[in-house]
């Protein structure tokens, strides 16, 4: 019964969003990371609805799917995962041939440890944040129609359980033997980092050239390096990783959570309160120049650097 009650609030919740054509940060991270969402845990009723909801999205924007539907299904022990897949295709007759992912996990971890009768883990910043700025992204692209390349626009599941969905869409992937160009993967960028003279961070930052190409392509210095994210080796730790492992291609995830910035990771308190709005509208346009170009140089100018191949 309690579920069926979820199921059915989620549903009022999605039938309203759905009505919507033009859609803000808040209104997005705001229902992904409700209290009805109970967490978005892999296998839940929520993370169904959740799924529903990007969806809507994506049929709304015009974003068609990659494969037949916008799932790409797996299995996590007994339960049904799907990662979500849309596509906008370039708008050149060559490169878009050559694939730019640019992706975010939209699970979290359901339930977290008890405060003042809080159980729900709501997961704004670990990744509600990532995956509404992948959603405006997917209407800024799929409106302006500015990409050369085509874009592969994907969200996660399972990314909590060790990075499942990602392992599983770049297998996949690599049998179809797709031309990727670079994997742009967004996570915890709610928050604003401190004392720093750029806007976000990306793993894996010496790997390749794509921080300094990006910046010369904005026009500012949007990617910078911290130290901390090398330390804690970031760079496997989230879903860039597996694209790298198949691909070899520049695959970086972009980040603001700078170790000093959010003290609620998997907490119970990671709800919508603690987000920065404007700055998450802030990362949207900064990054969507650098993605512009990145999409539409006749070359492909942002490589692995030689000794990191």
């Amino acid at each position: 019964m309690r579920k069926i009650l979820y199921c059915l609030v989620g549903v009022f919740l999605f039938s309203c969003a759905s009505k919507q054509k033009i859609y803000t940060i808040e209104e997005t991270i705001t229902f992904l990371a409700s209290d009805e969402m109970q967490g978005r845990d892999t296998g839940s009723p929520e993370i169904e609805l959740a799924a529903q909801y990007i969806e809507t999205r994506f049929k709304n924007a015009g974003v068609k799917p990659y494969f037949e539907t916008y799932r790409d299904n797996f299995k996590v022990k007994e339960d049904t995962a799907f990662n979500l897949v849309g596509m906008v295709e370039g708008t050149d007759p060559k490169l878009k041939n050559e694939i730019i992912i640019i992706g975010a996990h939209y699970d979290h971890i359901g339930k977290g440890k008890e405060v003042n009768g809080d159980i729900i883990a709501n997961g704004a910043n670990d990744n509600a944040a990532g995956t509404t700025t992948v959603l405006a992204l997917v209407d800024y692209f799929a409106k302006e129609k500015s990409n050369k390349r085509t874009l592969l626009f994907t969200l996660y599941s399972a990314e909590e359980k060790g990075l499942l969905g990602s392992k599983h869409l770049a297998e996949k992937l690599k049998t179809k033997s797709i031309n990727l160009y670079t994997m742009f993967n967004i996570e915890m960028v709610g928050v604003p980092m401190v004392d720093k003279d750029h806007t976000v961070y990306c793993s894996g930052y010496e790997l390749s050239n794509m921080a300094e190409k990006f910046n010369e392509y904005s026009g500012e210095k949007v990617i910078g390096f911290l130290p901390k994210a090398k330390e804690f080796q970031l760079f496997k730790r989230s879903d860039n990783y597996p694209f790298y492992l198949e691909f070899k291609v520049p695959a970086h995830t972009i980040s603001s959570f700078d170790f000093t910035n959010f003290d609620h990771y998997h907490g119970v308190d990671d709800e919508v309160d603690k987000i920065d709005i404007t700055f998450m509208n802030q990362v949207v346009n900064k990054i969507i120049p650098g993605l512009t170009k990145m999409a539409s140089t006749p070359t492909q100018e942002i490589i692995m650097n030689p000794t990191q191949e």
